[in-house]
């Protein structure tokens, strides 16, 4: 048993930056639902292996303290399955990257790149944990790199990347896109997974980390997916998920479960779904300063999306609405306003509260939990909410619930619904009309 990783990725890369985001509100709750999404037609098989990465709990405790498609890639994760991996190719290489609807930047270890630890000491390059030696630029054909920039992102808990901005051919799951501008990580303090060698971020363009190195300011450009949809590769502006949670024995192992789910462009990714259905907008954000020189005015950073209510054993009597909540598949958790989840996690019975989260028995049945979109209620699985963590000093295995305190509701903050969700439903994310469809997938 590894120690708590709650794979909340790169999405924490705009903490630091949420206070300059205001909350621009969509009163639209719902919009007509899509009459057909088109199918999967394309898939590909990971054969990339992962186990947990390591670093997130200090990163929330940040957050909580700051106030049918045409290309498929099928996922595959590892060590608790709390991450889920593709492949990708960029410049004939290719690299296993955690798929992350949270972030936007598409980054990769550099071959021969600086490791040190978190306090800033070099160390070896294995410290660091990179799933192979990186990307060689000298094996690319297509490679180009973009001057006077800088990919740079810095953590809570110490850790950073910083590096490089190039443009190279970057495929997923037969998806290809060319000229596509990605970050090349040469100096890092990370706690890597010993399989993944970056990460692909699926959010939008302002989200982005790449500043002009001679000004200091942030110079947005278009991640994978939207370039994808601007070179006319994919014939439906849709990218889709569906996450599966894997195997009760995959959860207590550290081998690969090569079968846990989709990451599907063009459509709606290919898995059995009920008639539980809604398409509810993205909500957008005030830009302030995130946005150098453009000036005031709304933007589209995350996919978020207002909760209209939780459901669950006496939360008739809680105020349940929560807004500015991100879908975000590289957080594991649910991270719900902390009125929530105390009102939730009371259902367990023999619960306990410490380092900042809740502790459950393993072999607990979890209290029912659904959430309101659009209208529509989506239900989560009791197996989803208990999480395998680190065991105690005594060796006994510990679980801590799957819905936990993302903090008080107030402006400012966002919460997040994490892979324990989305491993119900079926997202599929229209960049274009800036909407999401949830569809409740059928029992598996």
């Amino acid at each position: 048993m590894v120690p708590l990783t709650l794979n909340l990725c790169l999405f924490f890369t705009a903490v630091a930056s949420a206070q300059a985001l205001r909350h621009a509100r969509n009163h639209q709750n719902t919009v007509p639902l899509p009459t057909l999404l088109p199918p999967a037609s394309f898939l590909a098989p990971i054969v990339s292996r992962t186990p947990r990465r390591l670093s997130k709990v200090e990163a929330l405790r940040s957050l909580r303290s700051s106030g049918g498609a045409s290309h498929i890639a099928l996922l595959v994760g590892a060590q608790h399955d709390y991450e889920y991996l593709t492949n990708v190719t960029v410049g004939g290489q290719s690299f296993s990257v955690v798929v992350d609807t949270g972030s936007s930047d598409t980054w990769l270890a550099e071959k021969g790149f600086a490791c040190s630890n978190l306090t800033g000491h070099p160390e070896p390059a294995s410290t660091c944990a990179f799933g192979t030696h990186g990307f060689d630029s000298h094996l690319s054909r297509s490679y180009q790199k973009l001057p006077d920039s800088v990919f740079s992102i810095e953590y809570g808990d110490g850790e950073f990347l910083s590096g490089s901005v190039a443009f190279d051919t970057v495929t997923v799951g037969g998806l290809k896109v060319t000229h596509q501008e990605i970050g090349l990580v040469s100096s890092a303090a990370w706690v890597g997974d010993g399989i993944s060698t970056g990460l692909l971020g699926l959010a939008y363009p302002a989200l982005t980390s790449v500043k002009s190195k001679s000004h200091g300011v942030q110079m947005p450009y278009n991640p994978f997916f939207f370039n994808a949809v601007k070179q006319k590769s994919v014939a439906h502006p849709y990218f889709s998920l569906a996450l599966n949670r894997g195997t009760e024995a995959g959860k207590h192992t550290s081998g690969i479960d090569p079968h846990l789910g989709f990451l599907a462009f063009g459509g709606i990714a290919p898995v059995p779904v009920a008639a539980t259905a809604a398409t509810v907008p993205v909500q957008a954000f005030t830009a302030g300063d995130r946005a150098p020189g453009t000036g005031p005015g709304t933007a589209f950073f995350f996919y978020a999306v207002d909760v209209q209510r939780y459901v669950f054993p006496h939360s008739a009597g809680v105020s349940t609405a929560s807004n500015t909540t991100i879908i975000d598949s590289g957080t594991t958790l649910n991270l719900v306003p902390g009125a929530v989840a105390q009102a939730y996690n009371t259902g367990w019975g023999n619960v306990s509260w410490h380092d900042g989260l809740y502790y459950v028995d393993c072999d607990a049945r979890a209290p029912p939990f659904a959430v309101v979109l659009g209208g529509a209620t989506f239900t989560v699985d009791p197996r989803d909410q208990v999480i395998p963590v680190e065991a105690d000093a005594n060796g006994k295995p510990q679980c801590i619930s799957g819905t936990q305190d993302g903090g008080p509701e107030v402006e400012g903050n966002v919460f997040i619904l994490g892979d324990v969700f989305l491993h119900n439903v079926v997202v599929t994310f229209d960049i274009q009309k800036n909407r999401i469809t949830f569809t409740q997938r059928e029992n598996y």
